[in-house]
């Protein structure tokens, strides 16, 4: 369902147990249990998080998430609506900034448990296609991320 890297940065169990949750919450939601898909996801630092900007999306800052989906929305509702998973693939890619997850649980005045929640959960739906560069396209993503946090009970408190 998911595995977990560490780049340039220390191995924590805690970051783990917080994570494990909120993906199988996502699958499950999303009816992709019983899929073969694997989703990676690589818990770094600003400076590594920065390069990865870079590289792939040629903005030269440092950023909380990157998300890169492996399949378009289209393709990949087809596949769940048939559950046509006969192979291992992968999901996408979640790269997250530990750093910067610290800096704005503290930021927004929340637990750190809730902002790497928020992180995975935002990120997983960019792997499912969905974006928030629109208004309406925003409002169902949020909407989607919402039932997630909520059905783990882990709020903004």
């Amino acid at each position: 369902m998911f595995e977990i890297t560490y780049l340039d940065i220390e191995e924590n169990e805690k970051y783990e147990q917080i994570i494990k949750p909120v993906i199988e919450a996502c699958y499950k939601e999303e009816n992709l249990l019983n899929s073969k898909l694997t989703t990676q996801i690589t818990l770094t630092n600003p400076d590594n998080i920065r390069k990865f900007n870079k590289d792939y999306r040629n903005i030269d800052k440092e950023t909380d998430v990157l998300s890169f989906p492996m399949f378009e929305k289209g393709d990949l509702d087809s596949k769940i609506k048939n559950q046509d998973f006969k192979f291992e693939d992968i999901l996408g890619d979640m790269v997250i900034s530990i750093e910067r997850v610290q800096a704005q649980a503290i930021e927004y005045g929340h637990s750190f448990e809730r902002e790497l929640s928020y992180m995975v959960v935002h990120s997983f739906y960019h792997l499912m296609g969905y974006d928030h560069m629109e208004e309406n396209d925003k409002k169902i993503m949020r909407e989607k991320e919402e039932v997630i946090l909520n059905k783990l009970n882990i709020t903004r408190d």
